[in-house]
């Protein structure tokens, strides 16, 4: 009888689980791929024209080849460059898929600040405060901190109801990405920077009608595998 009431929890909690996970949403947080608006030193935001190069290129190839067996039911991107052309590497193991813009998880809106250097933007005082108390940050003409993070938790509380018990791809963008994972978690705002969430990463979060499960972050086992493939073609020719 003792085996049993020791034993029984373990049961329970394996249906439960089972229910739940039937149930649930399954989200690939993806930030896109590099470019080479970041060697100018400026804030890209969302000035135009920002592409990824030719090492963003590989990342999001092998990001696509990474999720080719996944069952996707939707791919929603930042409708930017460089987060539609990360997507579309993913959509192309997906045809049947067609990549779709979401506004709700666009790029942060730096208002005056975009375009500017950052160099410059050092030295203004709500610089101070987005990396130390963001959840009081703003940017002048542009979105505060606070506003942004609630803008991504509901999009994608939204696109969860849309897709119930389904796996979507998101692509957008790093400061997005932690503000969510750091909700999830039930990290305050002031603390969401000390995440990490590198290009072409994946962080997987399961949202249904309980708690949710922040399931990875930062994954790059795709990119760190392809530089070990480029290592071993260049000491192949040497």
């Amino acid at each position: 009888m003792r085996f049993i009431y020791n034993y029984l929890p373990h049961v329970l909690s394996f249906w439960i689980n089972k229910e739940q996970s039937s149930h649930m949403t399954k989200l690939l947080l993806i930030r896109h791929a590099v470019n080479d608006f970041v060697k100018t030193g400026k804030l890209a935001g969302w000035t135009p024209g920002v592409h990824l190069n030719e090492e963003g290129q590989a990342q999001a190839a092998a990001l696509g080849e990474r999720l080719a067996d996944v069952k996707l039911a939707h791919i929603y991107a930042s409708p930017l460059e460089r987060t539609m052309e990360t997507a579309q590497a993913v959509a192309e193991h997906h045809p049947q898929l067609k990549v779709e813009q979401y506004l709700g998880i666009g790029e942060v809106r730096y208002g005056d600040w975009e375009g500017k250097r950052i160099a410059d933007l050092r030295g203004r005082k709500m610089w101070q405060v987005v990396q130390e108390y963001p959840s009081r940050a703003y940017f002048p003409n542009g979105e505060a901190m606070r506003d942004v993070q609630t803008r991504v938790v509901n999009a994608l509380e939204t696109i969860v109801d849309k897709h119930r018990g389904q796996t979507v791809a998101l692509v957008f963008h790093a400061d997005l990405i932690k503000m969510a994972v750091a909700h999830y978690l039930g990290v305050h705002l002031d603390n969401f920077q000390r995440i990490v969430i590198s290009p072409a990463s994946i962080s997987t979060i399961s949202l249904g009608h309980s708690r949710p499960f922040v399931e990875t972050v930062n994954d790059t086992a795709h990119v760190q595998l392809m530089k070990r493939q480029k290592e071993q073609v260049k000491h192949a020719k040497n």
